[in-house]
């Protein structure tokens, strides 16, 4: 039995609850696929998966062979990249999952440049504001804000996420700032909209975080569009210096005085903007190039 084999195959059967997908996926008959499994399970003299004329599922025990060799295939398939790669150049698939609007903003246009400079490598672009998680299945790399996971990844720090009250010129001399809390009752909110949905937005008064009863007109994850919005003296907007920093530097948007003890903030922590990868994979040529490349050129920009 080629037991390397038969485990590549229980592992996708695993994570597709399917032979045939799993099959489909290694262009090879089911029948063969499902063979090779049941002669893994006979040599471990154990049930791995359930069987139904619907559906496969892990038995619990196989549950825990799942977590083991998952760890295990993966290691050598890392090894015989690292190998593969050692002393080549940068080519192949390369993933890249990103939040949306830092990919729009400031990540696809770099990666323009990347492909200039490393043209055999294949950029697969993922934007998403979800939670990436690495899988040999996800992505070689992940851009997100918050703060570093404990995951057993490199957490590299690129950007302050802080974010910055903004308006423009025209909304700031037809509505003024707002001096305390009870102000914001006059004014109109941009908002940005976050995985978990709309943030609101908090002062602080008297030591306490309260908060603001501000109308909102707009709400989105898509930056540019908010900041037009802010452009066009629609509301304030609340956003982190890397969404607005090109605007502010051409007077469209300016920030707003607000005292220290009047500090505005969105409701979850800002932390920072990280890049993200697995330690091991960093030997592979493509992925070096890429975290090198994109930590030089975000690291620190604003």
């Amino acid at each position: 039995m080629d037991e390397l084999r038969a485990i590549k195959y229980f592992l996708k059967v695993a994570e597709t609850g399917s032979f045939t997908e799993a099959a489909h996926y290694f262009n090879v008959p089911p029948s063969s696929l499902s063979r090779r499994v049941s002669d893994l399970e006979a040599d471990l003299n154990t049930t791995l998966l359930h069987r139904t004329t619907r559906v496969v599922k892990l038995t619990e025990v196989g549950k825990l062979y799942y977590q083991q060799t998952l760890d295990i295939y993966q290691q050598l398939h890392d090894a015989k990249e690292i190998v593969r790669s050692h002393n080549t150049e940068p080519q192949g698939l390369l993933r890249i999952s990103s939040l949306v609007s830092f990919g729009e903003r400031r990540l696809l246009p770099l990666l323009d440049e990347f492909n200039r400079q490393y043209p055999k490598v294949i950029l697969d672009v993922t934007l998403s504001d979800e939670l990436a998680v690495f899988s040999r299945d996800e992505a070689d790399i992940a851009i997100r804000g918050g703060y570093a996971p404990n995951e057993r990844v490199v957490a590299v720090p690129l950007l302050s996420n802080k974010f910055y009250l903004v308006a423009s010129p025209k909304y700031i001399e037809r509505y003024g700032t707002p001096k305390n809390i009870d102000d914001w009752q006059h004014h109109k909110a941009i908002c940005f909209k976050g995985p978990s949905g709309t943030l609101p937005w908090l002062m602080q008064q008297q030591g306490q975080w309260k908060k603001v009863a501000i109308e909102p007109i707009a709400m989105s994850n898509n930056v540019p569009w908010l900041v037009s919005k802010a452009v066009n003296a629609e509301g304030i907007l609340l956003a982190p210096r890397w969404c607005i920093q090109p605007n502010i530097e051409s007077e469209e948007l300016v920030e707003l005085g607000i005292k220290p003890e009047l500090f505005v903030r969105p409701s979850s922590d800002a932390g920072s903007i990280y890049l993200l990868y697995q330690k091991q994979q960093y030997q592979q040529a493509k992925i070096k190039a890429a975290v090198d490349f994109l930590t030089e050129r975000l690291k620190g920009s604003l």
